[in-house]
């Protein structure tokens, strides 16, 4: 089973450091940690594996240090910052596994993106070495690109020359349509199997500065301080320990505290139930309250369970075919906490839990499965929760009461942040 939970204190991939509000994440692969059996991780190439760390990572950076503001990819290799996706796991894994591989890495990508675009935490990737296919693909994420300029540093998407292949995760769109290389240019690029380096990178738009290599770490220190100013991200705000998720993972169920996943395996269908808090309305809530319940403050804690189990049932039940979304719980409740979040928008931690939905929303939106949304009597669609009816593929709604049911009629409710916040993919 692949697991999608890690911590800081188990990577074997990436190592982070913390200067203030800039952070390092050093990308130092393991070649002997793989996710399967068959392969070497050589050149800092990846797999699953790397990629999970990093979201872990990406997801940390946002959640416990408020505090970072930009944040510096680089490689623990010599004379080389990434090599892409590793070859031998792509030729040795099912079709399914490298869809929802390349699925997986692409979006990882985009929660880069995303910290940079809402959340002010900007990155800057520091090229020394080659950067080639994915390892390209990564710094193509990030806001600024330093490339060393020693002879030897370079940027490549070499999969169309070298396999016959198109980029995997975003390449050829980042190039083109985020960092503008004109097309006839950038054609030329995607045949040239040794990459481009030097003042050439920067011309083409591949890459936004070059340096030395004897001031190149020096250089990238001053550029880090310097995007840091751009940020609104607060100087002394204590970030939130995002704890491991409590889950019973069992033959045909996953279960959370918020949500159970039950597996109907001779029909291929997967449910999906969200749970609402228990208890009385929460009347007096307050930020410093929220902050202080932490990971288990509700909104923040479904989200990472439904994001965990998404991320489960993609990898690794790939004969589940549909999955149907259910809730059940006091809508006012639900409301309430929308409410909340809507209303604090201006607290750090408010906002990096509605960008997390918005972000979960999405992987919803882009999960290759028939999707389904069941509104039923005790059901809670409301505010965030509603925005699962435009995720899925099809809704569909109980006109009355089950037999003998005691429970509130089927209903929908609508509320400020369905309109606009939650942004489709």
């Amino acid at each position: 089973m692949i697991n999608f939970q890690t911590s800081p204190d188990r990577y074997r991939h990436w190592k982070l450091s913390f200067d203030g509000s800039v952070a390092t994440l050093t990308m130092d692969v393991n070649p002997e940690a793989t996710l399967f059996e068959g392969y070497e991780l050589k050149l800092n190439s990846y797999d699953l594996g790397v990629d999970i760390e990093l979201y872990d990572a990406v997801q940390r950076l946002r959640f416990e240090h408020p505090e970072v503001k930009t944040v510096v990819m680089k490689s623990g290799k010599e004379k080389v910052f990434c090599a892409g996706a590793n070859i031998r796991m792509l030729g040795g894994a099912a079709h399914a596994h490298k869809v929802n591989f390349c699925k997986f890495t692409n979006e990882t990508r985009n929660s880069i993106e995303d910290a940079s675009a809402f959340s002010q935490q900007r990155y800057l990737c520091a090229i020394n070495g080659t950067a080639a296919g994915g390892g390209y693909e990564l710094a193509l994420a990030a806001d600024y690109i330093m490339l060393a300029d020693d002879g030897n540093s370079a940027v490549s998407l070499p999969e169309v020359p070298l396999l016959a292949v198109l980029p995997g995760t975003g390449g050829l769109t980042r190039v083109v349509d985020k960092r503008k290389v004109r097309r006839d240019r950038a054609d030329v690029f995607c045949t040239i199997e040794e990459g481009i380096r030097g003042q050439r990178a920067v011309d083409w738009r591949l890459v936004d500065e070059v340096v030395p290599g004897s001031r190149f770490a020096e250089a990238v220190q001053k550029r880090a301080l310097e995007m840091t100013e751009s940020s609104d991200r607060p100087d002394n705000a204590k970030g939130i320990t995002l704890t491991p998720l409590d889950r019973v993972v069992s033959e045909d169920s996953l279960k959370y505290s918020h949500v159970r996943v039950d597996i109907d395996r001779a029909n291929r269908i997967a449910t999906v139930l969200l749970r609402a808090p228990e208890g009385s309305l929460p009347q007096d809530m307050s930020v410093a309250a929220a902050v202080a319940q932490g990971a288990d403050f509700w909104p923040l804690a479904l989200c990472r369970q439904l994001d965990d189990a998404l991320l489960h049932l993609r990898l690794n039940e790939l004969e589940i075919g549909t999955l149907i979304f259910k809730t059940v719980g006091d809508s006012d409740i639900v409301a309430a906490y929308d409410a909340f979040l809507s209303a604090n928008q201006d607290n750090w931690l408010m906002r990096e839990i509605a960008l997390y939905w918005r972000r979960t929303l999405k992987r919803v939106d882009l999960t290759s499965r028939t999707l389904l949304a069941f509104v039923e009597p005790g059901s809670c669609f409301v505010g965030l929760l509603a925005e699962l009816l435009f995720a899925v593929d099809r809704s569909y709604m109980l006109d009355g009461q089950f037999e003998g049911g005691e429970l509130a009629p089927a209903s929908v409710r609508l509320t400020d942040s369905n309109f606009g916040f939650y942004l489709m993919s």
